[in-house]
């Protein structure tokens, strides 16, 4: 049976993509679920992206905001145009999407049937049913209109959608994984991402089974007309219902900018240790795009992390927007060289991969082994300090946001000098 793995609130955000950051997107989702599938299988890929908790750091470590509603969007968007040349080697086809994208879905999932060999048909049915449950059986105030369904060649699948609250500026997401699912409408969820914020209808949860019933032998025995009668009649001063039980939930708060009690500071140096410690050991295996430094190799620990770290290790997707910063400026503005450079070596390392040299992707695997062995003892900057940092060096390395490429400050007393 699937298990519903955790709840976090995401701020609705507005703005599309810019197109430089969205093409490097597609690029590093590609290559880190290459990276994931090789080490550890494509269903394991699969329950990674049903994990609220992952699936927000996974964004935020390829530069999109790192709290916001948006890192659904750009990463199911990023994830369908990089994995589609890929879908006859992984073995996985990326469908649906947002809005009318969302509505083409069962045809999608009909066309990768007959691809590869699956019941399309069924999964057709099963998108429209799994969308109805979210938007019909759980009645939390959150209206869909996001709807990505990932679909192994094996006919196993993932679901993310997203609904939104305009009233109260937020969006819920939900997690389905195909994995032991035997009910569509008892307890199916793999997460549902959201904030508590009362009691809500959900038909879904076991304990709703005897309801569930009971409604459609009202509804035969009496008929719309009936049970509309019986509601008039129907106390509002009824006890309320029994609580849910408790899930763990991530919390995506409002503010836009990283603060501190938004990073788990130790591992942040452990990840910061790492790169210091370890990069320079793997260079050798790593290093096949000239020009590659430290600072990649930080960006790197981060990215290893999230191919290799456990699940525990995502409760603050904040720390992984620190490897490449953010479309707003925050944390700090893209460095475009570091993102690059990361591209290039994970590239090169799944490409050598696939000859039967693992010797950087191990490299890789060793930075995130040392990063938490380093993390109990390791010290470094405070994060007001480390963010400080990259934003002063932005410029040199090709800082760039939707609000344009980042100019180098110059004091006034600086520029007199230079004129004397």
């Amino acid at each position: 049976m699937t298990r519903r793995s955790g709840s976090a609130d995401l701020p609705l955000h507005g703005g599309a993509v810019p197109r430089w950051l969205a093409e490097r997107m597609t690029r590093l989702g590609a290559v880190i679920a290459q990276a994931v599938i090789h080490h550890y299988g494509r269903d394991e890929f699969l329950r990674r992206l049903s994990h609220p908790f992952w699936f927000q750091s996974f964004g935020a470590v390829m530069g999109m905001d790192w709290h916001s509603s948006g890192i659904t969007t750009s990463v199911l968007g990023a994830l369908k145009r990089g994995l589609a040349p890929l879908s006859g080697e992984l073995g996985l086809t990326v469908c649906g999407g947002r809005g009318k994208h969302s509505r083409r879905t069962p045809d999608e999932l009909v066309a990768a049937g007959d691809r590869a060999g699956f019941d399309g048909a069924a999964l057709a049915r099963a998108s429209r049913l799994i969308a109805k449950v979210d938007s019909a059986a759980v009645q939390d105030g959150f209206e869909l209109y996001l709807h990505g369904f990932v679909v192994a060649d094996d006919g196993r699948w993932v679901v993310v959608q997203q609904g939104m609250n305009g009233a109260r500026k937020q969006a819920r997401r939900y997690h389905w994984l195909s994995e032991g699912l035997t009910n569509f409408v008892d307890a199916p969820h793999a997460a549902i991402e959201g904030h508590a914020q009362g009691n809500i209808v959900n038909l879904t949860d076991r304990r709703a089974a005897a309801s569930r019933a009971k409604q459609l032998d009202l509804l035969a025995a009496l008929g719309p007309a009936g049970i509309t009668r019986e509601l008039v009649t129907i106390s509002r001063a009824d006890a309320a219902p029994a609580p849910q039980a408790e899930l763990p939930f991530l919390v995506m708060p409002a503010h836009h900018d990283v603060r501190p009690s938004d990073i788990h500071l130790r591992r942040l140096h452990g990840n910061l240790a790492a790169a210091a410690e370890r990069g320079p050991a793997d260079f050798p295996e790593l290093l096949l795009t000239p020009g590659v430094g430290a600072r990649t190799v930080r960006a790197l620990a981060l990215v290893a992390e999230v191919v290799h770290g456990a699940p525990c290790r995502f409760a603050d997707p904040a720390r992984f927007s620190l490897a490449h910063g953010g479309k707003d400026r925050q944390p700090f503005p893209v460095p475009i060289k570091v993102y690059d450079e990361t591209i290039g070596v994970l590239k090169s390392a799944v490409q050598t991969a696939k000859l039967g040299q693992d010797e950087q992707l191990s490299a890789l695997q060793r930075l995130d082994r040392e990063a938490r062995r380093l993390e109990r003892a390791a010290t470094g900057p405070s994060v007001e300090a480390f963010i400080a940092q990259e934003r002063q060096i932005s410029p040199d390395y090709g800082g760039r946001s939707v609000f344009g490429w980042e100019r180098e400050v110059v004091s006034p007393a600086a520029t007199q000098r230079k004129v004397l």
